[in-house]
């Protein structure tokens, strides 16, 4: 490979010339937990971390994330970098810094940085690398002082790791900041749920009493048929939807269709179908799961009840899957039947009582969900680009590719 001008080849690989590689044991004090068994924990006093607690943030822990305190003992810095070191919590590569002095368990490593290293750049250096490639895995996965000692880990001038550590935190800043408004538009949502689809909060220009209507009335239930994971291929002739992607791929409204087959054994489905699945093994309220399928010629697979409406003006479908997800899961769950396999059959879906608007007001609720959907989906792919441009500038910055100074 060749090297550009301005780069050498290292242990830590291609780095710039100005760089250094130390072993990372030169530059960190290395402590280790006490266990838990040896504590008096108490409702004040420094707080203590377990590996569960490194699941409550993605970067700072502080005494507000753990029920648990403790007085007296050997500390752990502030500004100390923790992570697990033992078993498959490795895997997860759940690294984060403690901003406060506080007390850790065996299961736990800290590493408290040098002078002459940045906090903040050994947070994204070692999450950069990933645990697991330096854990000992063998066995049981563990990490001990003799796989950090050694470690080589590029290290530029203590300005530069601070360049790269505010530039990387920015962008942590910028992903926390969507994920807040997400969470913020989840929530309004399902508000304005609430209050639309039980007819408490009208849109302008609608009045009136809701009708109450048997589904059987409205639509007739079929059931999926055939095919399985093992007829789906890259690309086939047939755009397919197996039951289990109900739970884990598809939300209310299907506008595409992720999975192909060449099979032609499934149900075919239709424009303005509901689909609901037909099983579960979790827990019967899990079932209350219904999308609206948008598109045509679908082949739908066993153990989906896809609900069709008689005629065209019987309900709008967005509405529909939304009505039956979000207001009806009780009773959706009372009409489930079995115990370690949970099924919802379609003679008994038809059962449920529904109270529905005039079907243009359904089509305006509907509108606004869907209107509320899109905005929720656009602000989950800049989520999404900005993760992979975090990727990509950690790569970029962390092996000197692109110089901030």
């Amino acid at each position: 490979m060749e090297i550009r001008l301005g780069y050498k080849k290292t242990d830590a690989g291609v780095l710039p010339v100005t760089w250094q590689v130390a072993m990372l044991g030169e530059h960190v004090k290395i402590t280790s937990g006490i266990s838990p068994s040896l504590l008096n924990f108490s409702d004040d006093g420094l707080p203590y971390f377990k590996v569960e607690q490194l699941s409550n943030t993605d970067k700072y822990l502080d005494g507000k994330l753990t029920p648990y305190h403790f007085k007296n003992g050997p500390k752990i810095e502030a500004g100390s970098v923790i992570f697990a070191k033992r078993g498959a919590a490795i895997a997860l590569n759940k690294i984060r810094v403690v901003s406060e002095q506080s007390f850790m368990d065996t299961n736990l490593m800290a590493l408290t940085p040098s002078a002459e290293l940045d906090v903040g750049y050994l947070y994204y250096g070692l999450g950069y690398i990933g645990l697991w490639r330096f854990a000992d895995t063998t066995s049981v996965p563990q990490i001990n002082n003799k796989h950090i000692k050694p470690l080589a880990f590029p290290l530029p001038e203590i300005h530069e790791q601070r360049a790269i550590s505010t530039a990387l935190s920015d962008v942590d800043a910028l992903i926390a900041g969507l994920e807040k408004l997400i969470a913020k538009k989840r929530d309004l949502k399902q508000a304005s749920m609430q209050q639309l689809l039980s007819g408490q909060t009208r849109l302008p220009g609608f009045s009136g009493e809701w009708e109450v209507k048997r589904l059987g009335e409205l639509a007739n239930v079929a059931k999926g048929r055939g095919l399985s994971k093992g007829k789906l291929v890259g690309s086939g002739a047939n755009s397919c939807i197996l039951y289990g992607e109900l739970f884990t791929t598809y939300e209310r409204v299907i506008t595409s269709v992720v999975s192909k087959t060449n099979s032609s054994e499934g149900h075919l489905g239709l424009r303005g179908d509901v689909l609901l699945p037909g099983s579960t093994t979790t827990k019967a309220i899990d079932l209350a799961v219904a999308c609206a399928m948008l598109v045509d010629d679908v082949q739908l697979g066993g153990d989906i009840n896809v609900v069709r409406m008689k005629n065209e003006s019987s309900y709008d479908p967005i509405f529909m899957a939304n009505l039956l997800t979000h207001t009806q899961k009780l009773a959706i769950a009372d009409l489930a039947q079995g115990s370690t396999i949970i099924h919802l059959y379609g003679r008994n879906l038809l059962n449920l009582t529904l109270k529905l608007p005039v079907i243009t007001e359904q089509t305006a609720i509907a509108t606004v969900l869907s209107e509320m959907d899109t905005e929720i989906t656009t602000l989950k792919s800049r989520l999404a680009k900005t993760s992979e441009l975090k990727q990509g500038m950690m790569q970029e910055l962390l092996t000197g590719r692109t110089r901030l100074i």
